[in-house]
Order: structure tokens, then sequence, then C-alpha cells
């Protein structure tokens, strides 16, 4: 089977009318979770992107209040796991400023961890790629937000470089 382009859905679409389109949306949602938390996302949480932000910052809240230290190995892929999950979530939101919050939060969680356990690289290493994602978010915002999200970060203790 050949997909076919962005554009070409994009045309399809616009010639069905709203109850195929309805239609096809259902079962879309059908086949895979992502799809379905995605059109959840679209359709009850992009009004209230502050709420939804708070929500997931109370899902990382818990996460790593759970987080059990076994082994090394299996601490980092609990972290990874949240990482994760963070990050699905972000890809849903699309906007810079989610993206720069959420960031920010676990990485205030991720920090005190690290602190505790300094020798553990790959926590090092999991911390430096979220900063430099959250610099990467930082400069597509306006220098009034930048400046707000530096102030907080430094704030928290987290490093920003420009």
């Amino acid at each position: 089977m050949i997909t076919s382009s962005l554009n070409d859905i994009k045309k399809t679409l616009f010639s069905k009318d709203p109850d195929e389109l309805v239609t096809l949306c259902l079962r879309m949602a059908k086949y895979k979770k992502e799809n379905k938390e995605l059109l959840s996302y679209l359709l009850y949480e992009s009004g209230d992107e502050q709420g939804f932000i708070d929500h997931l910052a109370k899902e990382v809240d818990d996460q790593f209040s759970e987080l059990v230290f076994t082994t090394t190995y299996k601490f980092t892929k609990q972290v990874r796991k949240i990482l994760r999950n963070v990050n699905k979530h972000i890809k849903y939101s699309g906007l810079p400023s989610t993206q720069v919050e959420l960031l920010i939060h676990f990485c205030s969680h991720l920090l005190p961890l690290i602190k505790r356990r300094s020798n553990q690289t790959a926590l090092i290493n999991i911390y430096a790629q979220q900063i430099k994602k959250i610099n990467a978010a930082l400069g597509k915002m306006h220098e009034d937000l930048q400046y707000d999200y530096v102030s907080h970060m430094e704030k928290m203790g987290l490093v920003w470089e420009p």
C-alpha cells in the first residue's frame, strides 16, 4: 500500500462532508492509543493550555514521587519513561511555551536526583539534553517570555545558556 502525501490527504479531507469526517476520525482513533490521546487533547484540552500543563505537571510530580532506587539501570529507565510521557504530551500541544514549562518542571525534579547521585552519568546526560531542548524552544519565543522563563530557571537553580 502506498501512503499518500499530507497535501493529497488534506485536499481529500476538504472534499468530504462533516459526517464522513467524523466517521473517519473515529475509525482512526480506534487503531492506536496515541491517535486517541491526540484527538482527546485537540477536542477537550487544547482550549485550556494552562490547565493541560498543570495536569501534566501533577502527573510528573506523582511519577517522580513513586521512583524507587533499586539499581542504577532501573532507576534511569524509570526517569526515561517519565520523560517519554512528557515528550509525548509536548508533541500533542506543539507550543514552545508548553514545551518550556513542562521541561523546566521535569528538570526541577531531576536536578535534586542528580545532586544526590552525582556519579550517574546517564541522568546528567538526560538533564543536559533537556536543557538544550529548553534553550532551543526559548529561542523561538518572544524576548519578554524568554526573560520570564530564564529568570524562573535561575531562581530554581537550572542552568541556562543563551
